[in-house]
């Protein structure tokens, strides 16, 4: 079953939205708005469509947020659950750009910091972005991935093996027929 089924009451389906677009302002937007916003001179970074790097730093953000909302979409729909570690997905989702990578979220959110970074050329939002993907990985490596391990079992440790965490495995592992 997914949000999606018929069997879904569409008070459930208003339920998780609400709480997929609640946590979607607190975690990416907090990172990879708020902060670079308040303390990384985004806010005075003035765009020029005409600047090249303006447009590929824009290109940059829209692809990023894109990709994000389309996880926090997967999330919903066939794990129905959220980004949020304390309301997570309740099946393991290992559709859409899961099949890739086992951290999509984190990627799409290095894209929007990495425009952001393009529209400010600024070295400390570089450093910002340094510290808070190490940050996002030890999480992933602390956290996370035990947690699934323990609520997932040998179906996460087969998505493991076939899905790279940062770095698609394109034909590294033959799926079984």
């Amino acid at each position: 079953m997914n949000v999606t089924d018929s069997s879904v009451s569409p008070i459930s389906r208003a339920w998780l939205a609400a709480r997929s677009l609640f946590w979607t302002i607190v975690f990416p937007g907090f990172f990879a708005g708020y902060l670079p916003w308040r303390f990384f001179g985004l806010r005075s970074a003035v765009v020029d469509v005409r600047v090249p790097l303006h447009g590929v730093a824009l290109l940059l953000i829209c692809l990023g947020t894109a990709l994000l909302a389309a996880c926090i979409f997967e999330f919903a729909r066939s794990g129905r659950g959220t980004l949020a570690p304390v309301d997570p997905p309740r099946v393991l989702v290992v559709r859409g750009l899961y099949r890739y990578v086992r951290n999509p979220m984190y990627l799409s959110v290095t894209l929007i910091v990495w425009g952001e970074i393009l529209l400010t050329q600024s070295a400390t939002m570089f450093g910002y972005w340094i510290v808070w993907f190490a940050a996002a990985n030890l999480f992933v490596l602390g956290y996370e991935e035990p947690a699934l391990r323990r609520q997932f079992g040998s179906d996460y440790d087969r998505y493991v093996a076939k899905v790279g965490r940062w770095f698609p495995r394109f034909g590294a592992v033959k799926r079984s027929p």
